[in-house]
């Protein structure tokens, strides 16, 4: 169990969010305190459960002082809302869908002689308010970080935060995942799940090695980002820091990280950014057609099994205990398709004598349509792609009209929303930073959009290119 001080760092972090907004400008302290909390604070059960309420945890204590102090400071400039219809109703969805969850979950769930309680009133409040809670970086990240200098402070931020974790990292490497034990006094998942490969797989303060190996992911592909588009000596120092957090992310021991690496890394690099958006596209939409060909029972499990087998014995028994996890799952969201069953495990398979959960969720997906039906899926995972597509939108307007300028941060900030995305497909890594990400573009799309509507048309003589002033560190997109 948590020790005192695990309770003391989640108590004392709205002093860290109140200091961060006192010394630094807005974009600056609402990423670091997503940032610092995510990385540093004690994951569940290290939590504040208070009756009738969600509970607090590392994941919505950050965001929540930030929010709090945006209000007393008075900093909200605009609405917390998407502009656009589809953007507001992917969001109230979100929030009140859980509403409609447990108005139909009225009844308690019996497994032999273990019995689930329906859902009520408290627990309409307490999803809905913990489902605001999880938008809440996304919400103050579309207005705060919607610039191309904030964008730039975002992967700086996750770039500096990976160097820092590294050391960590090194140290669980050598001796075994124990700073998590050592000062909060707990170990946070099962320890067999990070020996891998005749070592052992970093954890540090995160919820499991895979986590940590994502992170160390986005924050070498953020380096190589900010290599590519930053000016002379700075140009050296990132190169360090791409080639040392690369290294690192090999050292992590997740296969999955290393082949979302091997995706991004080349793009960042090599590609054009209107081409690395038009990737990140792609990869979105892929992600979402494995979750529809699942509901539809489309995917060709006997053959991907086959080809795993012939590949190694040992991926193959995991990925059929994956794909028979996902059926069980699928089979009981089945019931209530359209708004899911609600909180306390309710869709879960449960062992009619212990209680025991019986079913294993890895996949983001499978949990949030198991836990508020399709239509909470369709309103998560739409709001991830919506800034994806207003982005590659708006790119393609961009290049017709010489009307705005368009910051190439954006491409690897999509890759790696994008990418966050698609790892969403077998593991639950929705994490406050993919939130962040998310608002980011959001914002910086409706801005273009809105520059765009508001500036007189002018189209560009195809034999020519445009003449435009970019800022220093954004070129504009040809």
């Amino acid at each position: 169990m948590p020790n005192p001080l695990a309770f003391l760092a989640l108590a004392c972090f709205p002093l860290v969010v109140m200091a961060l907004f006192g010394k630094l400008p807005a974009d600056r302290a609402l990423i670091w305190s997503i940032l610092l909390g995510y990385l540093f604070l004690p994951e569940p059960p290290a939590v504040f459960d208070l009756p009738a309420a969600p509970p607090l945890t590392k994941h919505n204590i950050p965001a929540l002082f930030a929010f709090a102090t945006v209000l007393w400071r008075r900093k909200l400039s605009a609405s917390l809302l998407p502009q656009s219809m589809i953007g507001k109703a992917f969001v109230l969805t979100f929030v009140l869908s859980p509403i409609l969850t447990v108005l139909t979950n009225g009844e308690p769930v019996i497994w032999g002689e273990v019995g689930l309680p329906p859902l009520g009133i408290k627990d309409m409040i307490a999803l809905s308010v913990q489902q605001f809670l999880v938008l809440l970086p996304f919400l103050m990240a579309r207005q705060f970080l919607s610039s191309g200098g904030a964008q730039r402070e975002l992967l700086k931020a996750l770039m500096i935060g990976g160097l820092v974790y590294s050391a960590l990292m090194l140290i669980e490497i050598r001796m075994s995942p124990q700073l998590n034990m050592w000062i909060y006094g707990y170990y946070q998942h099962y320890f067999g799940q990070s020996v891998r490969f005749g070592g052992y797989r970093p954890v540090v303060f995160l919820y499991h090695g895979l986590w940590v190996a994502f992170y160390t992911f986005m924050a070498a592909t953020a380096a190589w980002g900010l290599w590519r588009l930053s000016p002379g000596e700075q140009k050296v120092k990132f190169l360090l820091a791409a080639l040392w957090l690369s290294m690192i992310l090999v050292m992590a021991k997740s296969m999955g990280a290393v082949i979302l690496f091997a995706v991004a890394a080349p793009a960042v690099i090599c590609l054009p950014v209107r081409w690395q958006i038009r990737l990140a596209i792609v990869i979105g939409v892929i992600a979402l057609i494995y979750p529809i060909l699942k509901g539809f029972a489309l995917v060709p499990e006997e053959t991907l099994l086959a080809r795993a087998a012939a590949i190694d014995p040992d991926r193959a028994a995991s990925l059929r205990f994956r794909f028979m996890n996902e059926n069980t799952l699928l089979d009981r969201a089945y019931l209530k398709p359209l708004f899911g069953w609600g909180s306390w495990g309710r869709n879960h398979i449960l062992d009619p004598v212990t209680g025991f959960i019986l079913t294993v969720t890895d996949g983001r997906w499978i949990i949030t349509i198991g836990v508020y039906g399709w239509v909470g899926f369709a309103a998560e995972f739409g709001l991830i792609l919506l800034p994806l597509v207003m982005i590659a939108q708006e790119v393609r307007l961009a290049r017709r009209l010489d009307v705005a300028q368009v910051s190439p941060l954006v491409g690897p900030l999509a890759l790696l929303l994008a990418l966050n995305l698609a790892d969403m497909v077998p593991n639950a890594t929705l994490t406050p930073l993919t939130w962040l990400l998310c608002g980011a573009l959001l914002g910086y799309a409706e801005q273009l959009r809105t520059a765009r509507l508001t500036s007189p048309p002018q189209p560009v003589d195809d034999t020519q290119k445009p003449v435009s002033k970019p800022l220093k560190w954004e070129p504009v997109i040809r």
